[in-house]
């Protein structure tokens, strides 16, 4: 706290002098009132919400409250991301015990919304036993709509958007005694949604689409099992520093995983936006059953929580 005052209108006042977002258009109303006031959005509407709770989803002992609030943000606005949609707005739901910083978590939130481009356009705060931030990210797509993960076709190739296991690796060098500063460890605490990368490949055609927010090795599944096929993986591209576990199972890498049938459209659309192309890994394949790396059978592995 900067100020000693731990009041609820206090805090709620030092948080939106936090954020402060310019609101572009005056029929738009941020933070400061009852509810958000948004202009209608063009084509779909999409909403998601995750839950980001210090010491489940970053490590307590070794990141901090800033921390939180970044990998918070940038988790949900990933989700958008994976279906082709731009970012609206931000809502935070913040819970806390008392004498927990809120300034520096609401300022590492308040970068990662500066750095994505999008508005923090309000919130709550509430006392709890536990640190958890509660994210809902509004976002739109205009034209042929959000892309799904159950509209995977059979011979589409699969594509990630870059290299896969640096945010476990990450973890595992910060455990070790890394500096925070470590390209690895950025990735883990300070993961960055692929938005531009997941508005350029659903404008370059891509059929099926999925952040990896839980691992290759079980998000790639969930894809196959919503669109009710299977799946031949030839490549598994490792990040330099990860393993190969790593890259499959470790999570939280919030790289993007799709297929398309049609490369020459999608690398061009990628070209034309200033993303780099996708990797591909492997082809989908007709029969639920076939679900193989390097012609092995690929079994669910990655991390699922416990409830």
């Amino acid at each position: 706290m900067n100020d000693g005052a731990s009041n609820e209108d206090a805090v709620v006042k030092r948080i939106a002098a936090i954020f402060m977002p310019e609101v572009k258009n005056p029929k738009e109303v941020f933070i400061g009132d009852d509810a958000a006031v948004l202009e209608p959005f063009a084509g779909q509407v999409l909403i998601s919400t995750d839950v980001c709770v210090f010491g489940v989803h970053l490590d307590d002992s070794l990141f901090s409250l800033e921390d939180l609030g970044f990998k918070a943000v940038t988790s949900a606005l990933s989700d958008l991301a994976a279906m082709g949609a731009w970012p609206r707005g931000v809502v935070l739901g913040v819970s806390a015990p008392p004498g927990t910083d809120l300034d520096a978590l609401h300022h590492g939130a308040a970068m990662a919304a500066t750095l994505c481009d999008v508005p923090v356009v309000g919130g709550d705060v509430t006392s709890s036993r536990d640190v958890a931030v509660a994210v809902t990210v509004f976002g739109e797509c205009p034209g042929n709509g959000a892309v799904l993960r159950s509209t995977a076709k059979p011979g589409d190739n699969i594509y990630v958007s870059g290299p896969l296991g640096r945010s476990s690796a990450g973890l595992r060098l910060a455990r070790a005694g890394v500096s925070l500063s470590d390209d690895l460890v950025v990735a883990h605490r300070r993961p960055f949604p692929r938005l531009r990368e997941g508005l350029a490949y659903r404008n370059g055609g891509v059929t099926a689409m999925m952040d990896l927010s839980d691992g290759l090795g079980l998000d790639l599944h969930r894809l196959a099992d919503a669109s009710k096929v299977g799946f031949v993986l030839d490549h598994l591209p490792v990040a330099g520093g990860a393993t190969v576990a790593e890259a499959l199972a470790g999570g939280e890498d919030y790289e993007l995983v799709l297929t398309a049938s049609d490369e020459a459209r999608l690398f061009a659309m990628c070209d034309a936006r200033g993303v780099t192309r996708p990797l591909r890994i492997g082809t989908i394949h007709a029969d639920t059953a076939v679900r193989t790396l390097n012609d092995r059978p690929l079994t669910r592995q990655g991390f699922e929580h416990q409830l």
